[in-house]
């Protein structure tokens, strides 16, 4: 827990802290866009510019909490990122960025966060909830 330098964004939903730590988000699942043998989803180039841009506007500092597990089967830290009170993992499910990851074991009013933030995604209509898709982009690292 506490506040840590955020190295670089790997992912929509994975981080690389200045320590080496590696970071996945606690409770959403962001589209892929460097998973290795697999194609760039729809929505994914866009998560991950969210995540890059809700680190910047933290100045490169997060505040790491943790739910019951803190580390998941690829030995990355399992975290809820904040900057002030703003939570990265609900934002990116509201934004319609990620789907709310509700079969882990984590506190039920998180759960219900993200539940309410994915239900409003889904009504708005935004990003994987739409119908749209996203214009081709090149990810860039």
């Amino acid at each position: 827990e506490g506040i840590h330098e955020a190295g670089r964004v790997v992912d929509g939903d994975r981080l690389l802290l200045e320590s080496g730590a590696r970071v996945g988000l606690e409770g959403g699942d962001t589209p892929e866009t460097v998973r290795e043998d697999y194609p760039v989803e729809p929505w994914g180039p866009e998560a991950s510019q969210y995540t890059k841009d809700f680190v910047r506007e933290a100045g490169g500092r997060v505040r790491l909490s943790f739910g019951n597990e803190r580390v998941d089967d690829y030995g990355r830290f399992l975290a809820f990122v904040w900057h002030g009170d703003r939570l990265l993992n609900e934002e990116l499910v509201r934004a319609g960025l990620a789907r709310a990851q509700l079969q882990w074991r984590y506190s039920t009013t998180m759960k219900r966060r993200f539940r309410t933030a994915e239900e409003e995604a889904r009504r708005a209509q935004r990003g994987i909830w739409s119908d749209k898709t996203p214009a081709p982009r090149p990810v860039l690292p």
